[in-house]
């Protein structure tokens, strides 16, 4: 079992930058593939990035494409979320989750069973 916690977010004008953290714990965190899902008021969670175990593949939604970069440190149990060029329309709750295993990207934030508690991201306009 691995558990999650997020930081990073905050208060930031369109077209700014953030970074965002997922620390990991366990000793098996480069066994699990990793995602990122948002979560907005209102709406329901989508999904927006995912890596694979290794770091060698990742996935991003369309909406953030080109804009968004995940990566992990297997040495640091964390995995990250650069988010650059942001819009108002990024802002959410963004949440990190976990599945072991080696999968490519998988959508449905039900596939995964273990998730942080969220880190909120506002952009201002």
């Amino acid at each position: 079992q691995v558990q999650l916690v997020e930081s990073g977010g905050g208060l930031v004008q369109a077209g700014g930058s953030l970074r965002l953290s997922c620390a990991a714990s366990g000793r098996t965190f480069s066994s699990y593939s990793m995602a990122w899902f948002r979560q907005a008021p209102g709406k329901e969670r989508e999904f927006v990035a995912a890596i694979t175990w290794s770091g060698g593949r990742t996935y991003y939604a369309d909406s953030v494409k080109g804009r968004f970069t995940i990566s992990r440190d297997n040495a640091k149990n964390t995995v990250y979320l650069q988010m650059n060029s942001l819009k108002p329309e990024d802002t959410a709750v963004y949440y990190c989750a976990a599945v072991q295993g080696d999968y490519s990207a998988r959508p449905q934030w039900t596939f995964y069973p273990y998730w942080g508690q969220g880190t909120q991201v506002t952009v201002s306009s």
